[in-house]
């Protein structure tokens, strides 16, 4: 999920966005399976749009109306991809992250190629990170799919892109799909960064916690540097009744981060210590 949109909230169990928007799912050790416990440029981009806390100002949509006039009129691919590109850069900018990937998206259909869809795939991810909402998650993770795939199908080494599209699994009708990609991403590479913190979080999401920390554990030796996944470690040590450890955990981690947020969490565990 390249998932680097984590909102962590202090109130009991200290959970992620990346906790709430996946389904309810059993990984149950990873080992047996797992059970669930629109066309012109005006009206699609208003419906790719989000509402998850930014706003564009006055002088934004003012350069997007004069950005979509000249789209509008625009036949030729090349002068069609600077101004679709600029639009979604002033949506990105703006927080509007529905609508900037549907722009990505007119230009990788306009003018197909590796990089056009990677781009695309990317924003919808990232706009897929933040749904709330089942239709739009869904929509966002089909489109997500839809040009991650295409690049996948051209560079199959690129494990990045198979834990993006993983994620997305994750949260459709067809979960196991989604962890079967990530268990493969991990035979390819057991240390792969993104997916052992996303089967971290799996784990933590359906109360596996000893799992969890086995993830984190193996995440955090070889990217030590990842603090989301030292502090998911730490909150893992804890709910799994190994409050020593997540107590020594917690307090080093402490005079690494600045982060409020996390510091904030940090505390919140120590506290119940």
């Amino acid at each position: 999920m390249k998932r680097s949109q984590i909102i962590f909230v202090v109130a009991g169990i200290i959970v992620s966005y990346l906790l709430y928007s996946l389904p309810m799912v059993v990984v149950d050790n990873e080992d047996k399976g797992l059970s669930e416990d629109g066309n012109s440029l005006g009206s699609d981009s208003s419906s790719e749009e989000n509402n998850h806390g930014n706003s564009l100002s006055s002088s934004d949509l003012e350069v997007i109306d004069n950005l979509m006039a000249e789209l509008d009129g625009e036949a030729g691919t090349e002068n069609f991809v600077i101004f679709a590109d600029s639009i979604a850069k002033v949506y990105q900018s703006g927080g509007k992250l529905d609508s900037a990937a549907f722009y990505y998206g007119l230009i990788a259909e306009k003018a197909p190629a590796p990089e056009n869809w990677e781009k695309a795939g990317n924003a919808y991810y990232e706009a897929f990170g933040f749904s709330m909402e089942e239709m739009k998650t869904k929509r966002l993770g089909d489109k997500t799919r839809l040009y991650l795939g295409k690049v996948l199908e051209a560079m199959p080494e690129r494990l990045d892109l198979k834990t993006k599209i993983a994620m997305t699994y994750v949260s459709s009708a067809n979960p196991m799909q989604g962890i079967t990609m990530l268990r493969g991403v991990l035979e390819e590479d057991p240390t792969n960064e993104e997916a052992l913190f996303n089967m971290g979080i799996l784990s933590m999401q359906s109360g596996q916690y000893k799992r969890a920390v086995e993830r984190f554990e193996t995440l955090v030796e070889h990217h030590p540097g990842n603090i989301q996944g030292q502090f998911y470690l730490g909150v893992s040590l804890f709910e799994s009744n190994q409050k020593k450890l997540a107590k020594t955990q917690l307090e080093g981690l402490r005079k690494q981060t600045t982060d409020p947020q996390i510091l904030s969490g940090i505390e919140n565990y120590l506290d119940r210590l």
